[in-house]
């Protein structure tokens, strides 16, 4: 007897996905000049607890959670992280120019660095906590960056951080309608 085999397949086509942001330019990246404990705050939001790293791997984890069974929802999530990927590209490029490295650790409050985990995420596999894990993500991003801008005093700086803002306020407004 021949055996039949059986295929699973996604059937959600992600061409022509991009990234879900404010349809506003970036100021140019620049800085005053080099400083490591400005270098040292941004290594926080780029792969802290709270950061785009950890935002990029939440969101594509629920994207992959979603892809199968809702894709028009899978599409907006996989553009959301797309756009998170730009700002850790944005953010890569101030801590260099700030003088730092962006090596996926962050500077602890107590003056260590600790490396980017997967522990930082809030995985569900139920669409309602997954969009408040990850408004709750956006929200805390948005508060993080408002307190290095107080902190920041380059208006190069801070003009990414603001730009960056208003794409987090955008996603929060996209999943609080998805809900």
């Amino acid at each position: 007897m021949e055996e039949k085999m059986s295929h699973l397949e996604n059937t959600c086509n992600f061409s022509g996905v991009k990234p879900i942001m404010m349809d506003l330019p970036y100021p140019p990246v620049r800085v005053k000049e080099k400083n490591q404990t400005y270098a040292n705050l941004l290594s926080v939001d780029y792969c802290g607890s709270v950061s785009e790293m950890s935002a990029i791997a939440q969101y594509i984890n629920h994207e992959n959670s979603l892809s199968c069974e809702k894709c028009p929802l899978a599409k907006t999530i996989l553009g959301i992280a797309m756009a998170e990927m730009v700002h850790l590209q944005k953010l890569g490029e101030l801590i260099f120019l700030l003088g730092g490295r962006a090596d996926f650790t962050a500077m602890q409050k107590n003056g260590t660095r600790k490396m980017w985990t997967p522990e930082y995420l809030n995985i569900s596999e139920n669409i309602g906590r997954m969009a408040a894990a990850d408004i709750e993500a956006e929200k805390a991003a948005v508060s993080q960056y408002k307190m290095h801008m107080r902190v920041i005093n380059d208006e190069g700086v801070n003009a990414v951080l603001a730009r960056i803002i208003k794409d987090e306020m955008y996603h929060i407004m996209l999943l609080q309608n998805l809900t």
